[in-house]
């Protein structure tokens, strides 16, 4: 599957024009430069090192410029054609569309695509495709060329004006103006075997299942061999289809990474193919068409566990992103469903009240039990006081097979904690420790204990829910134990907000602090004895605790 487009845009003027192809392809990206283009989902610093980066991962770049400017920044990387990601050029007004890189990747059905969004013709100068009205090299998905260097060759000969005879089923070459002949001798094979003839050009239909009764360590070369054995390409396989109670099993995902093709279950053998091979274990099936075999089975549940950081997209890592962007299924409280967005229409948005973890938990592994993608997000990082750890109690206590036989992982974000330091400076440059003040789920006098120790310690310090209506008293406790072992003159950061449009940072002393300064969305640091404070140019001040410490 093609990964979602990346839309590149150097200035606001362009916005307009990606927010239409951006309709097009829902789970595409508006990437803008900062301080010219604020309105874009992601900010960037560097154009050229932007798209490099996006060409590496192999994402479809879409940008909305000059196509000067992306051909420079391109040019170092260009190596392999065959494994081009597609690139192209937009007028940042719609009026032209130019694909400029990946042939094989279908740049120019995307061209096609947004010409007729915009209105215009594309600048297409592929001349094979000019002359037969498709790309011979770029079969659609469920498909693949056996051979790049047989395929050159056949559509070379064919513009030279030999004929051509297609074997098998190609229904996307029925609308092309290819020279069909059955008398031709040269061929277009459509097959499942592996081995092509001197004068065909090989294109195989994934619609292969390999069923494994039995897994090892040596299980890619076990299927590798009875593909040999019956003469069957790899290149056809579909997916790796294994029963439900197998769906823990390393060995089979290690497996299905190795052959790259899904790693699917099912119920009942019921819902495969008579088998048409079996040897060792292994049993090969084959589906009517490539649909049909993408249709079998059911993937194994993935929930991912994410933190969306302090709240601004470009402080949010991109694996984060990814998940979301590939999610079935969003969950979390309303506040931060919110904050993960955009998302694309064939998604489903759970949100629900902050005060239901375990419930929100439980409904995530319902979800990827069924075979579903699912995302849990917390704001900040989802280990420090979020849902990573609800998310783990929901399953240790769940004696549920399903819920265990999910795939979780967990992504971090960037805490409130740091996100806080680093717009001040360095204020936990030294050591440090994270600390609740709720009491909701632990008794106020474990509270107090550990803050009691943690000043005693000189540990820098950063309060988490240090304030609400409910326990409007709490913090002035907490600051009581405090200045028993800090000085008035220690330093404090309050950060409200930060990393969203009203973010204010404030620096106070720990005399000067009174718990009227402070509200629930307010994150807390409290300096040790050493945590330092200098102006900025700007009229500000830089707070940081150095790395060394007093000798005894």
């Amino acid at each position: 599957m093609t990964p979602s487009p990346a839309l590149v845009i150097l200035g606001a003027s362009a916005l307009a024009t990606a927010r239409r192809l951006q309709a097009l392809y829902p789970q595409a990206v508006v990437h803008g430069l900062r301080g010219r283009a604020e309105g874009a989902d992601q900010l960037y610093d560097d154009f050229g090192e932007t798209l490099r980066g996006l060409y590496r991962a192999g994402t479809p770049i879409i940008a909305l410029c000059a196509a000067g400017i992306v051909i420079r920044s391109l040019a170092p990387l260009l190596a392999s054609k065959g494994a081009e990601p597609p690139v192209l050029a937009v007028a940042e007004d719609g009026s032209a569309v130019v694909p400029l890189l990946g042939g094989l990747g279908g740049v120019n059905l995307m061209a096609r695509e947004m010409a007729a969004l915009l209105g215009v013709a594309p600048a297409i100068t592929t001349s094979g495709e000019l002359r037969f009205g498709t790309c011979v090299l770029n079969p659609p998905d469920g498909y693949v060329l056996a051979d790049l260097e047989q395929g050159k060759r056949l559509v070379s000969d064919l513009l030279g004006g030999q004929s051509v005879r297609i074997d098998g089923a190609a229904p996307w070459l029925a609308e092309a103006r290819l020279p069909v002949s059955e008398q031709a001798t040269r061929s277009i094979r459509v097959s499942p075997q592996s081995r092509a003839g001197a004068d065909e050009l090989l294109i195989h239909p994934r619609l292969l299942l390999v069923q494994c009764q039995e897994t090892s360590a040596d299980l890619p070369a076990r299927i590798r061999a009875a593909l040999a054995e019956a003469g069957l390409a790899e290149a056809a396989l579909s997916a790796l289809i294994a029963g439900r109670g197998q769906m823990g099993s390393m060995e089979l995902l290690e497996a299905a990474n190795a052959l790259a093709v899904p790693l699917r279950f099912i119920d009942s053998e019921r819902a495969l193919p008579p088998a048409m091979h079996t040897t060792d274990g292994i049993s090969l099936h084959l589906a009517d068409d490539p649909h049909a075999a993408a249709a079998i089975g059911r993937p194994r549940g993935l929930l991912s566990v994410v933190g969306l950081g302090p709240g601004a997209a470009d402080c949010m890592i991109p694996a984060v992103r990814q998940a979301l962007d590939e999610a079935e299924d969003v969950l979390g409280y309303e506040t931060y469903v919110n904050m993960a967005g955009p998302f694309h229409a064939g998604q489903v948005l759970h949100a629900s009240d902050n005060r239901e973890e375990l419930q929100r938990a439980a409904h995530a592994f319902e979800l990827a039990a069924q075979g579903r993608r699912v995302v849990m997000v917390s704001s900040g990082d989802p280990g420090v006081f979020a849902m990573a750890a609800a998310v783990l109690e929901a399953l240790e206590a769940s004696v549920e097979q399903s819920w265990h036989q999910v795939e979780l992982q967990v992504l971090p974000g960037v805490s409130a904690a740091l996100a806080t330091a680093a717009k001040a400076g360095a204020p936990l440059g030294h050591d440090f420790c994270m600390l609740s003040l709720s009491d909701n789920l632990k008794p106020w006098s474990i509270i107090e204990k550990r803050l009691d120790h943690a000043a005693a310690a000189d540990l820098a310090m950063a309060f988490y829910n240090p304030i609400s209506r409910a326990r409007p008293w709490q913090l002035g406790q907490a600051l009581e134990i405090v200045r028993r072992h800090r000085t008035p003159e220690t330093l404090v950061v309050l950060g409200r907000d930060i990393g969203r449009p009203a973010e204010r940072l404030r620096i106070v002393t720990l005399g000067e602090l009174t718990p009227e300064l402070v509200d629930m969305r307010t994150l807390v640091i409290i300096g040790s004895s050493t945590t330092l404070r200098f102006p900025r140019a700007d009229g500000g001040e830089w707070v940081y605790t150095p790395r060394w410490y007093p000798q005894a």
